[in-house]
């Protein structure tokens, strides 16, 4: 396809050994003319964990409207039950001392859980980007590569067009001096 050192130091402006691991797996999947795009999602959550994935669902409910209007309804039903319905002999009466015990214990697990989740949120978005430009250099190179093999071809015909002229020119400047 193309000399690898020459194809490097022209398009990278850098040697072969100046290359990261990025760039020569990529050259090398352009060399074997082989594909870099994956599924980023397959991927990414191919090497996840039962904890990990865990946290992503706990995050993704906790962090939806159903979550919050399902949460409001039962703070609404526990206050009702425990200042109108068991007047006498709430479990919990006004202040709600032991709701507000629940509510921390549980803002105490969740905050954490979804701090987990928005890790990985930023580690995915990293994964993605890395492939991305894998996806893009790759891109790159084979528009690179057709420019190379499109001038070379425009030289050699470009070539030929001027072998035929000076043969043109020959034979006229023969016709005209016989």
């Amino acid at each position: 396809m193309y000399n690898l050192p020459n194809f490097v130091h022209l398009h990278f402006d850098k040697t072969a050994d100046q290359l990261g691991e990025t760039e020569k797996r990529v050259l090398r999947k352009a060399h074997e003319r082989k594909i870099v795009s994956t599924d980023i999602n397959a991927a990414f959550s191919a090497n996840s964990s039962f904890g990990e994935r865990l946290a992503d669902g706990i995050a993704r409910v906790g962090g939806s409207w159903s979550f919050i209007i399902g949460f409001l309804l039962f703070l609404v039903f526990w206050c009702v039950i425990n200042t109108v319905i068991l007047v006498t002999r709430a479990f919990d009466p006004y202040p709600f001392i032991f709701l507000n015990l629940v509510l921390s214990m549980l803002a105490a697990i969740q905050a954490p859980i979804i701090m987990m989740s928005q890790n990985r949120q930023t580690e995915r978005d990293r994964f993605e980007a890395a492939k991305d430009y894998e996806v893009n250099l790759k891109a790159e190179l084979e528009v690179l590569s057709l420019h190379q093999k499109i001038d070379m071809q425009v030289l050699k015909e470009l070539a030929l067009v001027r072998e035929e002229l000076a043969n043109l020119t020959r034979q006229v400047a023969e016709k005209g001096s016989a």
